[in-house]
């Protein structure tokens, strides 16, 4: 799988892992937060609790139906009265009922409770309870009006006629107590007489009525029939809301900081999990682009990205391919690096060599000039040859050497034209086979030429691909000792290419100088040696080969000779 597909693949699994427990964490706590909503509403007032909240707290073992005792705790506080019926009206079980009570409710009765009709200054309310085994039942509660309870409690001490409440100290006292308020109202709207500082601005009109109802739902009136006096009572009620209580509390500012932890706890995650990576990597590219060709290391030196192991640390697994190309392009950088150094120190040795190779022969010629100018001393003519010989021989090799540096140079900015011809490629061999034959310096050696079986025929530059031959077979000889069999071979491939193969029985090349073969500036073993050449023979051959359209390949090993093969088109 490849850095892209393992990028999406690892974002949609994780998102869709951090959104599942996000969602399921938000799911807890509105849980959470609705179960105690529902808890504080009915330890409030039971008449505004959900069914859900009774389904456990009533009790069913085939025919016998049990109240929890918290729930009777509840009611008991709320001086309320519990009823368990069946669909039938059967009273299965009852709490601070009255002692008529009948057994089984009768079809009005039950009307009564489910249409939530008050009964004497009472609050009714009920539930339908679902059980999965079990017939449905039903929950009656009724408790009373605290707003009916003050006014009947009220109605005895208020004066009528002089429109005064004529409250005492302890009635006073229990209507702050129920955080309650009462009002005297004329016949003409007035408030004549009034207590209790949540007292709401009565209004006779409709609108106002309903205003008052809508606000106070524990509220009651009664009227004096004699003087048309209203007695207005409403009792507060406490907060009934969770909500109004952790707002007023701060309890909700810490649930929302609660939700806001795990994403800010998740999101520090995801940047570190995907950020630090990048950076690590960032750092490695940074190092590279200043010439630092290692890997990323930790304060401690050791491998930032790999286990004590020597495996990926998993927060790197995604960045796997990238991290292997960083790698493989530190590595180049590196070998780039050693081989830059290596080939300066090259071109430096070989600088240094050329001028020894240059300074020396030039040394032996202006020696020898020196003895033939000498005035004081007559040389005989077989001297004179002998002198001029080494003379043309040291020239003719420093010649050797400025032409190579000109055909490298030529060849390196492609000013080198061939002049290509078709050429007998069998008596081109044996002419050249037999020049090294015919050469003194080579007598020691052993030749053997096979030519291809039929004539070979092919577009060559005869000067350059003489060039390519002469330094092939120039080096089997040079780089070997007496006695070394060199075997020139010739063959086709179809008609489209022709082999020329030159082998050795000699000394052959370690892997290191068999690398360094076609580098420009490198010699092989005796470079002090005036004889090996300008360092450039095997560079040019290839540029020369290359030229011709045609490859070259030599394989060597130490001890066991040399094989060079050549492969050019016919053509």
């Amino acid at each position: 799988m490849n850095l892209h597909k393992r990028f999406l693949l690892q974002f949609f699994t994780q998102l869709l892992l951090l959104s599942a427990v996000f969602l399921v964490t938000i799911l807890a706590i509105w849980a959470i937060i609705g179960f105690s909503l529902t808890e504080q509403d009915a330890r409030q007032d039971l008449a505004k609790a959900e069914s859900s909240y009774f389904t456990g707290k009533i009790s069913v073992d085939g025919k016998n139906v049990s109240i929890d005792p918290e729930l009777k705790e509840l009611a008991k506080r709320q001086n309320g009265q519990l009823l368990v019926v069946d669909a039938e009206g059967y009273v299965l079980d009852s709490f601070q009922a009255p002692e008529q009570t009948p057994s089984r409710m009768k079809a009005n009765e039950l009307a009564a409770w489910l249409l939530g009709t008050d009964s004497a200054g009472k609050e009714r309310a009920y539930w339908k309870l679902e059980y999965f085994d079990e017939d449905p039942l039903y929950l009656l509660f009724e408790k009373e009006n605290k707003a009916a309870g003050l006014t009947a409690a009220l109605e005895p001490g208020v004066d009528w006629g002089q429109k005064q409440l004529g409250l005492t100290a302890d009635m006073e006292k229990k209507l702050q107590a129920e955080n309650a308020w009462v009002q005297l109202v004329d016949a003409n709207g007035e408030v004549v007489d009034r207590f209790g500082e949540e007292a709401p601005e009565l209004s006779e009109s409709m609108d106002g009525l309903d205003r008052l109802a809508a606000e106070w739902p524990m509220a009651s009136v009664t009227v004096d029939e004699v003087t048309q006096t209203a007695l207005y009572v409403g009792v507060a009620e406490t907060p009934s809301s969770l909500l109004e209580d952790s707002f007023a509390d701060r309890k909700l500012i810490y649930v929302f900081l609660l939700l806001l932890l795990p994403l800010v706890i998740g999101t520090f995650w995801y940047a570190r999990k995907f950020g630090m990576p990048l950076l690590v990597m960032m750092q490695w590219i940074q190092n590279l682009g200043s010439r630092q060709y290692e890997a990323p290391q930790d304060a401690s030196g050791q491998p930032a990205l790999y286990t004590k192991k020597g495996k990926l640390k998993r927060k790197y697994r995604l960045y796997k391919d990238l991290i292997e190309t960083l790698e493989q392009l530190t590595d180049t950088l590196k070998q780039h690096k050693v081989q830059r150094r290596e080939l300066n120190q090259t071109r430096e040795d070989w600088i240094s060599g050329l001028s020894h190779d240059l300074k020396t022969p030039l040394s032996s010629i202006s020696g020898y000039a020196q003895l033939l100018e000498a005035e004081n001393y007559e040389w005989s003519t077989t001297e004179v040859k002998e002198f001029a010989g080494i003379i043309h021989e040291k020239s003719g090799y420093m010649m050797e050497l400025l032409e190579d540096l000109t055909l490298t140079f030529r060849l390196k900015n492609n000013a080198l034209p061939l002049s290509k011809e078709p050429v007998e490629l069998n008596e081109f061999m044996r002419r050249t086979i037999i020049q090294f034959i015919n050469e003194p310096a080579n007598a020691a050696f052993e030749f053997d030429f096979q030519p291809a079986a039929r004539s070979i025929v092919a577009e060559i530059d005869p000067k350059w691909f003489q060039r390519i031959v002469d330094n092939l077979i120039a080096n089997a000889v040079k780089y070997n000792p007496p006695g070394t069999m060199i075997t020139v071979s010739l063959s086709t491939i179809e008609q489209h290419l022709f082999i020329v193969r030159i082998e050795d029985d000699g000394t052959g090349m370690d892997p290191k100088m068999l690398n360094k073969l076609f580098e420009r500036y490198y010699r092989g073993s005796n470079t002090v040696d005036s004889g090996n050449g300008s360092g450039l023979g095997m560079a040019i051959t290839k540029q020369l080969v290359g030229l011709h359209g045609g490859s070259i390949k030599v394989t060597s090993e130490s001890g066991s000779g040399t094989t060079v093969r050549l492969m050019v088109p016919m053509q």
